[in-house]
Formats: structure tokens, sequence, C-alpha cells
């Protein structure tokens, strides 16, 4: 078998499930049914899982996880075979449901488009083999497009990932503006005691608290909010005045006067960065808000 081909893993029973349908009976459906069929796809090559051990279990789930397409047979309604549907669909698209015509689905696969082959219908068998091949060749070809409620209800459009990403967004935001206000209060400080020193600057007294600047950093580095360059550029400025400000107010003591000077310089400056900053940030948390 060509190593070019990708992988197309089967789930379907092993053991007998019918009296019909033994152990025997779903060996050669794999061997001289699936198989085959999967592999007209020239870019396929068909693998069937093996029964559900322990010592075996890592390997299937990794099968079922990273394997670009996965075909499963619904025939019986096997137990093994929807615990390891529902696990192929907790983490990828790509998956091919099946069953032999007569199969009473569960509600919650009503939905999926499964496709019926009917073994004593010579007409409806090649209406299978058609579509079989061709959602095979979807698969392939499509490998994102959804086919999975678990994954589309987690992470499509609206749905819990985005809920649980804007909550999060909500609250490093807060944490931003919590953080600009403590970092205004300082500022004011330093400027007091700035003033104070000018006034009586054989009794310098200085500043022990810095201001702080995890929360604008974090957004900064992760960009965890839709908005565009210029957003983050006023995050930028303002991260990078903290920087400078804090270095600044390390040195104070050893060169009082220049960095005296410097700091009430920059401080006006400061100030309106912080507050063009600081309506942006509300802008936007006021903008996850709503969609709430």
């Amino acid at each position: 078998m060509s190593t070019n081909r990708e992988i197309c893993f089967v789930i379907m029973p092993f053991s007998e499930t019918t009296n019909e349908h033994t152990e025997d009976y779903w060996t050669g459906h794999f061997e001289s049914f699936l198989k085959p069929l999967i592999e007209e796809n020239s870019k396929l090559e068909a693998r069937r899982s093996q029964p559900l051990r322990g010592d075996i279990l890592r390997q299937i789930i990794n099968d079922l996880v990273v394997s670009p397409v996965v075909v499963v047979d619904l025939t019986d309604n096997n137990p093994n075979v929807y615990w390891e549907l529902g696990v192929r669909q907790s983490f990828k698209h790509g998956t091919v449901t099946i069953a032999e015509e007569g199969t009473r689905l569960p509600f919650d696969l009503g939905a999926k488009g499964t496709l019926f082959y009917s073994p004593k219908d010579h007409l409806k068998m090649e209406s299978f083999r058609r579509l079989f091949r061709n959602a095979l060749q979807d698969c392939s070809q499509h490998p994102d497009r959804p086919d999975s409620h678990v994954l589309e209800t987690i992470f499509g459009r609206g749905t819990l990932f985005q809920i649980f990403r804007r909550d999060e967004a909500i609250r490093r935001l807060k944490a931003v503006l919590s953080e600009y206000t403590r970092n205004s209060i300082i500022l004011d400080h330093v400027t007091k005691r700035i003033l104070e020193n000018q006034e009586n600057p054989k009794n310098r007294k200085y500043i022990t608290d810095r201001l702080g600047m995890s929360a604008v950093e974090l957004l900064v580095t992760n960009r965890y909010v839709d908005e565009d360059e210029s957003f983050f550029g006023e995050a930028e400025e303002y991260l990078g005045g903290i920087v400078s400000i804090n270095e600044a107010l390390n040195r104070w003591k050893n060169s009082p006067n220049s960095t005296e000077k410097w700091l009430l310089q920059t401080n006006e400056t400061m100030i309106d960065i912080m507050d063009r900053f600081r309506a942006k940030v509300e802008q936007s948390r006021g903008k996850l808000t709503r969609l709430v």
C-alpha cells in the first residue's frame, strides 16, 4: 500500500451482533466490501478498528482523532461503535456514517446524513456505492466541512466556544481597566510626592509602588479581542509608557533632580495616553457585553 495514502479508519462491530451478523460476517464485510470500496479512492487506505481493550485503547483513540477520514457502520446499534463515534465527533470532522437498510438509528443521529446499503438489492447498492464514493471524496477534499454536531456546538459561530471566549475576553478587559485605575492612582501619588520634594528637597521621599502591566501585556501579546491595529497600537503605547515610568521610578533615588523633572513632563503625556487607551478598552468591552 502506498505510503502517500491517507488513512480511512473504519469503525464497525467485531463479534456477533445478530444470528445473521456473526464475527465471520463482519470480517468478510470489511475485507470484501468496505475495504475494496474505500480503496477505489486512490488517496485512501482502509484500516479497521480493533476490539476495545485496555492495552490498545490509547491507539484506538489516537486513530479516531487523527485519521483524516472515518467510516462508521451503525448496523445493529453496537455500543462500542457508538462510543468510538462519540470520540471521533468530539474532535474532528470528516466522518461518514453508514448502515444496513432497516437499521433504526437513535434520535440524536437522525439529522446526520447516514447512507444505507442494501446487500440484497442490486440497484440500491449501486446508488449506495456512488453516494459513498462521493462522501469519501468530499471528506478528503473538504476536511473542515462540518459534519459533527458536537464540534459545531462547541466551536461554530455563536456556539459554546465563542461564548466562553467572549466571557473570558470581558473578564480580561475588566482586569485591564482595574490595572488602569490603580496606575492612575500611583501616577497621581508620584506627581504629588515630586511637588512635595521640590518644596523640601532636603527631605525627599519616594514612591515604592510601581505601575502594573501584566493585564495590558497579556492584551498586547495575545490579542484576544477582535479589534483593529489602531487599538493594539494604543495598547502598545500605553505598555511602553508603563515600562519607561517604572524604569524612572527605579532610578529616582540615584538621580532625583533629573528623574523628577522627567517624570513631571512625562506624566502629563502618559495621562493622555492612558485616557485614550481606557476609552478604547471600555468601548471594546461594551461591544462584547452587548453580545451576551
